[in-house]
């Protein structure tokens, strides 16, 4: 089989046998993955002289089962997320824990965001916002976009802000959400609708270039309000700001409960339900819901598609800053 692979900073294409079946995982034959473009850029240019494997997200088509699988049949859509399980490769064999079955109301190149959508759940419940509250969304990529949308679903009250106006605009017209690229004028607005007292959130979602705003959002907040880091930032918090606001800095790691646990990941033992409600593949069963249920919509993340094949030339369009889209999806059908 194919799949897709970084070596000496750059993408390559290379064979490899289709996994072998074994107990409690399921082998999907792969239809759609999805690129995440900060992560996987910054994979591919810190690679070595060893191949590393790339995507963790993706959807298909269930083609054997391993024993100890009950709900999960030969035939089913499914969708899967988790690194090293889930690549950009034709075939994934993925933990019973990883793979989510999909309804008929969502369709597979949809469910190839969800390890992205999980990401962006665990992210909001980090935050324990309850609805009605401000929540601050800084930096409007694919991360920035799903959580606004989940915020949004979820009876919050979302403030975007990005300082380019496409991405802008892009979540505006799928919101309806006023979306700022002007940190000032979304101040006013903080400041307006909370009467003076400031956001109970901050989702730093930018890059590395945004690590400026770590300290912004401290402004942003209300007394004992939230800053979750979500994107690749590395922080710079005033301390005075911090005592004085008695503010909350909390970091969102992946998908949930589970991510890089072997006994969950590794030998697909779940957590008890009623100890932890929200495991991360229990938030992976959430995104498909919200996406199958029309509360949140990512049609326009999904239009950009391409073949195996073409990968080099994707990286390069992401890398470049130029991609007008959030994403790319790889379609192996």
């Amino acid at each position: 089989m194919k799949s897709i692979c970084a070596l000496k900073g750059k993408v390559c294409i290379v064979e490899k046998e289709i996994p072998k079946i074994k107990d409690n995982f399921i082998l999907v034959r792969t239809s759609y993955t999805a690129i995440s473009p900060g992560t996987e850029i910054t994979m591919t240019k810190n690679s070595g002289n060893e191949y590393v494997n790339l995507g963790y997200s993706g959807s298909g088509e269930v083609v054997e089962v391993g024993a100890g699988v009950e709900y999960i049949k030969i035939g089913d859509r499914v969708a899967c997320y988790g690194a090293p399980h889930v690549s950009h490769s034709e075939y994934l064999l993925v933990p019973k824990t990883l793979c989510v079955k999909l309804p008929d109301s969502v369709g597979l190149r949809e469910a190839s965001l969800v390890g992205l959508g999980a990401i962006a759940i665990h992210a909001l419940r980090q935050a324990h916002l309850q609805f009605g509250e401000i929540a601050v969304v800084s930096g409007l990529g694919i991360f920035g976009q799903l959580i606004g949308q989940i915020a949004n679903a979820s009876v919050l009250q979302v403030v975007p802000l990005n300082n380019t106006e496409k991405r802008a605009e892009l979540f505006e017209r799928i919101t309806g959400i006023k979306t700022f690229i002007n940190e000032v004028e979304m101040e006013s607005h903080i400041d307006k609708i909370s009467c003076g007292r400031g956001a109970d959130a901050v989702f730093l979602c930018a890059g590395r270039s945004a690590g400026y705003q770590t300290n912004k959002s401290l402004e942003w907040l209300r007394l004992r309000g939230k800053s979750i880091i979500v994107g690749d930032i590395e922080p710079h918090y005033d301390r005075g700001l911090m005592f004085d606001k008695e503010i909350q800095i909390m970091i969102s790691k992946a998908g949930g409960p589970g991510r890089y646990d072997k006994v969950y990941e590794f030998q697909a033992i779940d957590y008890p339900y009623g100890y932890v409600r929200w495991t991360e593949g229990r938030n992976m069963e959430e995104f498909i819901r919200l996406v199958g249920e029309r509360k949140i919509t990512v049609d326009e993340y999904i239009k950009d598609s391409i073949k195996i094949d073409e990968a080099e030339s994707a990286w390069a369009d992401l890398e470049s800053g130029n991609h007008a889209g959030l994403t790319k999806i790889i379609s192996y059908i």
